[in-house]
């Protein structure tokens, strides 16, 4: 009988290993179209207490529109319910630095922020010149921006204990064009990967519409007849872990007035997650991985 890891690698697209890739030879084209534009990034993290091993949810958004540009935290298994906001259009946003206590499900919970350097890019989220710190009864739960580090040593006490943080998921909402870049780190010990998905069609020469998607210039998926295969999934290896990638069109062709395509980056779970390993490396390896799971909703505007 055939091993697990032969029947894996037969129909899964290694990523980390160009020999190994069935499209290794098939890099992504820099495109000539401008990427779609982030108008929504969520981000999930788990935390745990290191005190209390009590464990929380805690959910960070930033968003852009015509009028407004800000962030949110919320809390809990409910992310549309937040507990802090801050409205960082550059024209009503004063208090660009700052600090606040709330108090939420029987826990004290401090924010610490300086976004008056903040450098963006073209989405909602700052790409560097900033910090916003999370202090959830007294233990430093959620870090986040280049300057956190210096942020945590001039306004946190060396004493003070730290969680244990894990990014859940990341949502990213789209609009523009059917060319979407971004970039995901899909384990803790793992490297950040570029991401790129492209729909291309008639005007580019395909007598129907073809997606492909990449990861780090290697042609991961490339699904012709697209009208007809606008759902589907294909099994990657990145970073040493397998990954479910998914992908769903339908609204694209189907209900374009108001229908968003969806595509999911799912680490898998479980023992099946590193196939090569020997038992005892797996077991101990899964004591410390979370799950990840990345979701890109694109509306196609044009």
């Amino acid at each position: 009988m055939r091993d697990i890891v032969s029947c894996f690698s037969e129909n899964a697209v290694n990523v980390s290993y160009a020999s190994c890739s069935s499209y290794s030879n098939n890099a992504c084209i820099s495109p000539s179209l401008t990427p779609s534009v982030q108008f929504s990034v969520t981000s999930l993290y788990k935390i745990i207490l290191s005190s209390t091993q009590k464990q929380l949810l805690i959910t960070v958004t930033w968003c852009k529109n015509h009028s407004a540009q800000g962030l949110s935290i919320g809390f809990g298994d409910d992310p549309t319910t937040a507990a802090f906001k801050l409205n960082t259009n550059t024209r009503l946003f004063r208090k660009k630095k700052g600090g606040k206590l709330i108090e939420s499900d029987n826990s004290k919970i401090e924010f610490f922020w300086d976004l008056s350097n903040a450098k963006y890019d073209i989405g909602p989220e700052p790409v560097d010149g900033f910090y916003f710190l999370v202090i959830v009864d007294s233990e430093i739960s959620l870090v986040l921006g280049d300057m956190a580090e210096e942020a945590v040593t001039k306004k946190i006490k060396a004493t003070t204990p730290v969680a244990k943080v894990a990014l859940i998921s990341r949502r990213e909402h789209c609009s523009g064009n059917t060319l979407y870049s971004t970039k995901a780190q899909f384990c803790d010990s793992g490297n950040s990967h570029d991401i790129l998905i492209k729909c291309c069609g008639e005007s580019e020469g395909f007598k129907s519409p073809v997606l492909s998607i990449c990861i780090d210039k290697k042609m991961v998926i490339r699904v012709k007849r697209l009208k007809w295969n606008f759902r589907g999934n294909q099994t990657i290896f990145v970073d040493g872990l397998l990954v479910d990638l998914l992908w769903d069109v339908h609204d694209w062709f189907f209900n374009p007035a108001s229908g968003n395509a969806v595509f999911m980056f799912r680490t898998r779970s479980g023992l099946d997650s590193r196939l090569w390993l020997e038992e005892k490396l797996v077991q101990r390896d899964q004591k410390e991985k979370a799950e990840f799971s990345l979701l890109i909703y694109a509306c196609k505007s044009t």
